[in-house]
């Protein structure tokens, strides 16, 4: 995101806004959307439709002009809650799988499609482990990650806890697992919890 800018229902500036999207995340790093498509060209201009942060992971049109430039991955992480594992994907291929943990049945991991924001090392502590991974997933309960309702994705110091229904929202990989995952996969990927 070059420029904070309002999200609309629609790609047109007379839309319902949807919600604010501004150039940082919590965590103090640039912010990205994942592009879904983009609207044929107008006089106002290129329009452009991202997943949004949040709750759901929920879509919204964005002005193109807002945005700096794409990058293209190949990958696409899911994290499947039932079986508590996460896999990540380079086309149709799995390059990556390990147990993980999620939330707690008072504060589950949200369902739906979401993102990869940021690949973070100065969270590096016991509880965090050596890496962690921002994403837009909104829990609906408070966790534990820095601005509160996002969920992260890191290692821990307690990797017998894994994999469990143990957190407080985030998705806990042993600190091995979370490192090995950080040499494969690239900011932007697209993330589906099921």
């Amino acid at each position: 995101v070059a420029r904070a800018a309002v999200a609309r229902a629609a790609p047109r500036r007379d839309a319902a806004p949807l919600q604010r999207v501004p150039r940082g995340t919590p965590e103090r790093t640039r912010n990205l959307v994942l592009v879904l498509g983009s609207s044929h060209p107008t006089r106002a201009g290129v329009w452009v439709r991202v997943r949004l942060p949040g709750v759901r992971g929920r879509s919204g049109w964005l002005p193109r002009a807002t945005l700096g430039g794409y990058t293209l991955v190949r990958t696409r992480l899911v994290v499947d809650r039932r079986r508590l594992r996460a896999t990540l994907y380079r086309g149709r291929r799995p390059i990556f799988s390990a147990p993980v943990g999620i939330g707690r049945p008072g504060a589950p991991t949200p369902a739906g499609r979401f993102y990869v924001r940021d690949k973070l090392t100065r969270y590096r502590s016991s509880t965090y482990g050596p890496l962690a991974f921002g994403t837009s997933a909104r829990a609906p309960g408070v966790t534990d990650w820095p601005a509160g309702g996002f969920v992260g994705i890191h290692g821990t110091d307690r990797p017998d806890l894994v994999p469990g229904r143990v957190s407080h929202g985030c998705i806990r990989l042993r600190n091995a697992d979370v490192v090995r995952l950080g040499r494969l996969l690239p900011v932007g990927t697209p993330l589906r919890i099921r």
